[in-house]
């Protein structure tokens, strides 16, 4: 019998099929669709998520696959004018290490993702969705759409917009419709136009109409009202550009809406991801939302496993349903703003549990509860975030004498506390000498 039951293989559920792997849980992870994902769809991700990428060792890959946001050249018919970029070209600082956003197309972060699941041992079964639930006491009875029932002590919804396991939780998406249009999403191979440069026709009719260049290839990301492919995708982005469409590799059209439900954990059964919220592609905070929703969930299983106690599993809706809540303003926000210097307002640095269930303790210096613990130079020559690859919780002595405890998702749960050997269930290893308040 599996510990958790993965619903979808996503983003969102190899990050979590990691997260728990890398800590010795047994999973399973199921996915309805019968080959992976092959667009670019959420091709943003954010230097936090970059951050905790790094605590599980995967941050130099997705770093090496990926290219910084490039520069927009405006195009008003013959003329080009190069303008500002989405994202920030900051240099790598001490408690920044990843201070910019990074374009990877969604198929390559999940194949990264998916590749270390493997070396895990995990394993996604394709063609395999959920069909029905019943839950005990102590474990969910999950039909397959194989017919075969699998029994696991918990399940985690990642099925995405459209998840059956919210329909069969009862979980609605409430919020509201941002306007009546509808967009679509493609990756094009073109002919000839400048990949150095993300190329938008403000002067298109219908709302913004741009193609993005995809790192690692020849391909672009349209972003284009659906209009554009009345009589022909290819016809329309050739009249836009002025340039030939090779072929088109993907597609996909979608809605305008921001909306999320208003429970995260039902029994023994809880929902991540897109499955949890829906929004327009705005900031790049989709993928990465649903990657931290992961990352906050993973370690919080790991310990009503380890310990049998589940009462620290409440705290996970308890932290992430407002995040979701703030990111999905954000993003209605953005949709209907063109905003030159986006940096801090979506890089998601500044994300904070402080003054939630696990925030304890008092302020030193800049940093309080709850927050993220920055970076650091250790004396041995490795860096914070790399010291605290081992999995479990950190307490770290720093210059000035404080005990700072942070949990096994980076941010900091207790500061001023005692000594500690165990963490909810997760070992506790002890650094010295950094000081993580300048």
């Amino acid at each position: 019998m599996p510990q958790v039951l993965i619903v979808g293989a996503g983003a969102t559920g190899l990050t979590l099929a990691i997260e728990l792997l890398r800590r010795d849980i047994d999973v399973r992870i199921v996915d309805i669709a019968t080959e992976y994902f092959s667009g670019s769809r959420g091709k943003g991700i954010q230097p936090r998520s970059i951050e905790l990428l790094a605590m599980a060792g995967l941050a130099d890959e997705i770093m090496a696959s990926g290219t910084l946001y490039p520069f927009i050249k405006l195009h008003f018919g013959p003329i080009g004018i190069k303008a500002w970029s989405l994202g920030t070209h900051l240099p790598p600082s001490e408690d920044r290490p990843y201070p910019n956003l990074m374009m990877l197309a969604q198929w390559r972060t999940e194949e990264i993702l998916r590749s270390r699941v493997e070396a895990l041992g995990g394993k996604v079964e394709l063609g395999a969705g959920i069909e029905a639930l019943a839950q005990t006491s102590g474990d969910v009875r999950v039909t397959l759409t194989t017919g075969e029932v699998v029994t696991a002590e918990f399940v985690v919804a990642c099925d995405g917009g459209r998840s059956t396991t919210r329909r069969l939780l009862g979980l609605q998406l409430l919020g509201s419709t941002v306007d009546a249009k509808t967009s679509i999403v493609a990756d094009l191979e073109m002919e000839d136009l400048d990949p150095r440069f993300w190329h938008a026709y403000p002067l298109r009719r219908g709302g913004l109409h741009s193609l993005a260049p995809l790192p690692g290839g020849e391909l672009f990301q349209l972003q284009a009202p659906e209009s554009i492919a009345a009589n022909g995708l290819e016809a329309g982005v050739a009249r836009m550009t002025g340039k030939k469409v090779r072929r088109v590799i993907w597609q996909s059209r979608y809605g305008h809406q921001t909306r999320m439900v208003d429970r995260y954990r039902i029994g023994r059964v809880f929902i991540a991801g897109d499955a949890a919220h829906i929004h327009p592609p705005s900031g790049a905070q989709g993928l990465n939302t649903g990657m931290q929703d992961a990352f906050n969930l993973g370690w919080k299983l790991v310990s009503a496993i380890r310990t049998g106690d589940e009462t620290i599993l409440d705290t996970y809706e308890a932290e992430r349903l407002p995040v979701a809540a703030t990111m999905l303003n954000l993003t209605r926000e953005l949709h209907s703003t063109v905003s030159k210097s986006r940096g801090d307002l979506t890089n998601q640095l500044g994300l904070s549990y402080h003054g939630g269930p696990l925030a304890t303790g008092r302020t030193s210096g800049d940093l309080r509860p709850g927050d993220r613990i920055p970076d650091r130079r250790l004396a041995d020559g490795r860096r914070l975030y790399e010291a605290m690859r081992h999995g479990g919780a950190t307490q770290i002595v720093d210059t000035g004498g404080d005990h700072i405890l942070v949990r096994p998702d980076g941010y900091i749960a207790e500061i001023g506390g005692a000594e500690v050997t165990s963490y909810h269930g997760h070992d506790v290893v002890h650094i010295l000498a950094v000081d993580c308040s300048a």
